[in-house]
C-alpha cells in the first residue's frame, strides 16, 4: 500500500507516480496482474528515500530547537538565581 499520490507532497517522486498512474489508466485489467508491478517497486523506493530526507531534515530542525531550549533554560536559571540571591 502506498500514501496517496498527490504530486504537490512527493516533488521527489512526481515522475515516477505520473508513470505509475499512466501504466493503471492505460492497463486496466494487466495491473491486477503485475503490469506495473516494476513501477510500484521504483515508487515504494522512492518514496522511502523520500522518507530518508524529511526524516534527517526533521532531526536537524529538532536539535536546534533543542539547543535553544536548553539556552533559554540556562538563562532562566541564571536570572532565577541572580533574583534569589539579590532579595
Amino acid at each position: 500500500m502506498h500514501p496517496p499520490l498527490t504530486l504537490h507532497k512527493h516533488p521527489m517522486c512526481a515522475q515516477i507516480i505520473e508513470e505509475f498512474q499512466k501504466c493503471h489508466v492505460d492497463h486496466p485489467i494487466a495491473k491486477f496482474f503485475g503490469e506495473c508491478t516494476d513501477l510500484k517497486i521504483q515508487l515504494d523506493r522512492c518514496f522511502r528515500q523520500e522518507k530518508a530526507v524529511k526524516r534527517k531534515a526533521n532531526f536537524e530542525h529538532s536539535k536546534k530547537l533543542q539547543e535553544r531550549l536548553q539556552t533559554l533554560r540556562k538563562e532562566t536559571t541564571e536570572i532565577s538565581t541572580e533574583s534569589s540571591v539579590q532579595a
